[in-house]
């Protein structure tokens, strides 16, 4: 295993799962995903972790629920900003 392979931003799964969440319906935003992901997580603090497991086991449910405000947050952000710069999709 190389060493690159043994951690990962805490916060990259849990953009994932919240654009997949709110925007899953929204087919004009799919193809958009990717980058939305990226500004979003560009305005998160990074989060390294070695398992997902440690923060389960040692996050209180008040650092879980600010995580989550963070990224819900972000994420509405990031889609202001990714479709205000795509012609056709902003309202």
């Amino acid at each position: 295993m190389a060493i690159g392979e043994g951690f990962h931003n805490y916060y990259e799964q849990l953009v994932v799962n919240d654009l997949q969440h709110r925007f899953a319906d929204q087919a004009e935003l799919a193809t958009l995903f990717t980058d939305i992901a990226c500004v979003a997580l560009n305005h998160l603090p990074p989060r390294y972790i070695h398992f997902d497991i440690d923060m389960a086991y040692y996050m209180s449910p008040e650092e879980k629920l600010e995580m989550n405000e963070k990224v819900e947050n972000a994420v509405n952000y990031a889609v202001d900003f990714v479709v205000t710069k795509q012609p056709g999709l902003s309202s």
